[in-house]
């Protein structure tokens, strides 16, 4: 364990600047890169998040960036979503993924690709110029469906459009990455501000004390408080623990502080 490891209170989330847009687009970047390379039988995989396959993903994917690009299309889906989430165990987030499978059901790889790498920039252009005054907004998360135990129980529209999207678009790299059976490229520059992000909100949600090693290219040193347990841990595993994907090692030291899950 890093005796040097950062403090938590030294650090800062992404807010709404330069920073934030220039993640969203190494985000989708990367995506794309990744998209580029699969196969027509890779296209077709199963992905952690059941039913989907590789395919679904991205058609979720290109639904949501059609919705950032847009807000009155982003005002037609959360109606529908609202509208239909009795289908969706009364998850309107369910809700509105599953809206983004249904439109683009019928839609091809290589026309999900081009449709998404066209889309793209518009929707991070789109987040930038959202104003700040509605982003204090508050959005209730459904605590059914495929929200993940533990998961916050409400987020602000500003919080959604900086941070959050963007954590959608790189853990479902990864989700692809891992459903093809590839080492996704983590880029230190871009992956581990995404997890450092992730790393201070959680520690903010849960309070307690910890010191925490992430490794791999996209991971760093944390503490918070003194006299917490000491844990380490891949820095992809952490997120997909926190997003709900995976569990930790139940007699792990600090186990149950991952309990305390974050939006992605």
């Amino acid at each position: 364990m890093n005796p040097s490891a950062t403090d938590i209170d030294h650090l800062e989330r992404i807010d709404r600047s330069p920073e934030a847009w220039r993640l969203a687009t190494a985000a989708y970047d990367a995506l794309l890169d990744l998209l580029t390379s699969l196969s027509p039988e890779e296209w077709e995989r199963p992905t952690v998040c059941e039913p989907w396959s590789v395919a679904d993903m991205v058609r979720h994917l290109l639904g949501a960036a059609e919705a950032h690009a847009s807000i009155p299309e982003f005002l037609r889906q959360q109606v529908w979503a609202m509208g239909h989430k009795g289908e969706y165990d009364g998850n309107a987030l369910d809700a509105w993924t599953g809206l983004h499978i249904r439109r683009h059901a019928d839609v091809e790889p290589d026309a999900l690709l081009a449709r998404l790498r066209d889309v793209a920039p518009r929707a991070v252009r789109a987040r930038s110029r959202f104003p700040a005054l509605p982003g204090r907004i508050p959005v209730p998360v459904d605590a059914t469906g495929n929200t993940a135990t533990g998961s916050p129980d409400r987020v602000t529209l500003g919080e959604l459009n900086t941070v959050i999207f963007t954590r959608d678009t790189w853990l479902h790299r990864i989700d692809i990455a891992r459903a093809v059976d590839r080492e996704p490229n983590i880029d230190p520059d871009i992956d581990s501000r995404i997890v450092e992000d992730v790393v201070i909100e959680w520690a903010h949600r849960h309070g307690a004390p910890f010191r925490l090693t992430l490794t791999g290219p996209a991971g760093g040193d944390y503490a918070q408080g003194a006299d917490g347990p000491e844990m380490e841990l891949d820095a992809v595993r952490f997120a997909w623990i926190l997003s709900g994907r995976d569990d930790p090692a139940p007699n792990a030291p600090g186990a149950e502080l991952l309990t305390a899950r974050v939006l992605f």
